[in-house]
Formats: C-alpha cells, sequence, structure tokens
C-alpha cells in the first residue's frame, strides 16, 4: 500500500536524528544518508498501520542497516590507501545532531569519532544510542536483539574504551578561533619552538588522503616530529598549488566541535584539520583532505557567513 503524505511527513520529522544516529556509527556523511533512504524504503515497504511506535521501528531498522555496513567497513578499510579518519561535519550542520549535554557534544567530537573505530560493531551501537541520544537500555537490548544486561555491559565495555583514549577539553567557538589562530601563527613562523610550546610532549599528527591526495601513511609521533611536520606544511610551494588547484585560503572554524583550519579553493574544501585540545596543550592534529569526505564540508561553507579569511596558504 502506497505511503500517503501523512507517512512521509511523519517520516521526515525524524530524519534528521536517524542522520544523526547513523553519522556516528559509520563515520560519514554520504553513508548516512545511503543508511537512512534505506530506512525510508523499509518503511514504504511495511504495514505502517501495524507499526506502534514508529520512531522505535526506524531506529531499529536503522541501527541493524549500520550494524551490517559497518561489518563491510572493516573490511574495506583493510584495503584502504594510508589513514582511515571519518568525515568531518562544520559548525551548524544538523547532522552532528544534539548537543545539550556534555556528553552528546563529546559523542560526535573528530577525536572520539576516531576512537570509536576500535570498538565492535555491537559497542560502537550501544554506546552511540546510550550516550548521544540517551536510549534506555530496555530499548536498545529490542534494538539489538539481545538482553537489557547485556546491553548495560556492553556500554561499560565500550565507554570504558573510548575514556581510555580522551583527555579532551571542552571549549567555546570562541576559545577554538584564538587557540586556532594562536596555533597558525605559530605554524607560519618558520620555526619550530612557537609550536613545540603548544604541542604535548606525545602530540600526533595523522593525515587521510584517501589516495587521492597525497597523505603519509604513517603517523606523525612527538612534539618534535609533528612541530617540524607543521612547520613545514605552511610553508609556501608551487607543488602544494598544484596539488589543491590554487592557493587556498585559511580560516578558523570549528567542526565536530573541535577547533579547526579550513582550507578553501575557489568555494571548495580541500581541508580540514582538526585539533584535539587537552589541558596540557594540542594532543593530535587529524587531517581529513579526501575530496571524497570534503563534499558536505564544502556545502556547509557555501551556506555559511564565513567572512573573510585569516590568511591565503602556500
Amino acid at each position: 500500500m502506497p505511503l500517503t503524505a501523512n507517512d512521509v511527513d511523519r517520516f521526515e520529522a525524524f530524519r534528521p536524528r536517524l542522520e544523526a544516529i547513523a553519522y556516528r556509527l559509520l563515520g560519514s556523511a554520504g553513508e548516512a544518508e545511503d543508511a537512512v533512504q534505506e530506512t525510508f524504503l523499509r518503511w514504504q515497504a511495511a504495514d505502517v498501520d501495524r507499526i506502534e511506535v514508529l520512531e522505535a521501528w526506524l531506529t531499529k531498522v536503522l541501527t541493524n542497516l549500520c550494524l551490517n555496513q559497518l561489518t563491510s567497513a572493516r573490511a574495506r578499510r583493510e584495503t584502504y590507501v594510508g589513514q582511515w579518519l571519518p568525515e568531518p561535519l562544520l559548525a551548524g550542520d544538523p547532522m552532528l545532531g544534539p548537543a545539550d549535554t556534555a556528553e552528546q557534544r563529546e559523542s560526535v567530537s573528530y577525536a572520539v569519532l576516531t576512537l570509536m573505530e576500535r570498538l565492535s560493531p555491537n559497542e560502537r551501537a550501544v554506546y552511540v544510542l546510550r550516550e548521544a541520544f540517551d536510549y534506555p537500555h530496555r530499548e536498545i537490548a529490542e534494538i539489538l536483539d539481545i538482553t537489557e544486561a547485556a546491553s548495560q555491559q556492553i556500554f561499560h565495555r565500550a565507554r570504558k574504551h573510548v575514556a581510555d583514549g580522551k583527555a579532551r577539553t571542552e571549549i567555546d567557538e570562541a576559545a577554538a578561533r584564538r587557540i586556532v589562530e594562536e596555533f597558525l601563527t605559530a605554524a607560519r613562523s618558520g620555526q619550530t619552538e612557537p609550536l613545540v610550546r603548544l604541542l604535548t610532549a606525545d602530540a600526533i599528527s595523522i593525515g587521510d588522503g584517501g589516495g587521492k591526495v597525497p597523505a603519509r601513511a604513517k603517523a606523525f609521533e612527538g612534539v618534535i616530529a609533528v612541530a617540524k611536520f607543521l612547520r613545514g606544511l605552511f610553508k609556501p610551494a608551487e607543488a602544494k598549488r598544484a596539488i589543491v588547484g590554487g592557493t587556498p585560503e585559511v580560516y578558523a572554524w570549528t567542526a565536530n566541535g573541535d577547533p579547526a583550519v579550513v582550507a578553501v579553493v575557489g568555494g571548495r574544501v580541500v581541508g580540514v584539520m582538526c585539533l584535539e585540545v587537552t589541558a596540557e596543550g594540542i594532543a593530535a592534529f587529524r587531517n581529513q583532505v579526501n575530496p571524497d569526505k570534503l563534499e558536505r564540508a564544502t556545502e556547509r561553507f557555501a551556506a555559511s557567513d564565513h567572512g573573510e579569511p585569516l590568511f591565503n596558504a602556500f
């Protein structure tokens, strides 16, 4: 039986929440949109009159689609060229989802999305549904076809895995901009020492080019190695301009709630560098330059009041 206009409206009311769940589970905006659309097709084929609680039904269908996707994604990432990082979302993107609590904001941070790659698909699902969307364990158990006790155990295990790898400091947008500006001043100074003062001793820098844009396959580790890399990254060079198609304009932004450097050429986002800030300093730089993972960032940039760039790089 075809869906009525009211049936479609009922689904669309849940679409933003479904996309936010799927993005946290998959780390990809494009894959999240595909999973939500497949959920709509399942809704279209279902006997909607027999579905008692629509949100629960949709969440169950979506979550299980994402679990299947995560299982196949693990195999694909084994052959991925270089380091794999999630797709960054710029501030204001509705797919970031709820941000009312510290837990919700942290669950979509770039650092935590990266850490969640260590979790099993079930651990990731329980963690996201409980931590970010406050689903009770009873409902999570029904969604995943496990017991309530198992849901609680999986959540505690997942939360510990994530907590063991992070010490992020929550900061507001104004502070994020100051941090980015201070970092860029140090990076453009041509000296290593100003950068060293901003970094933690065990700082790392990771780049994801996906085989489309040059990016080092192995992370830079340690304050000196990272500082030298960052100093060189902002040195002008014709070869760099050739790779990205011009001279990038550099903006201070936030992505996934973290301070971020956004590089733009001709209105196209060519790089997003997310900074993980701790009480001791900047602990990590996660650099997304794979063009396949920057399309949504470009759309968000175009739709936003981005103001003037801080400077032109390279």
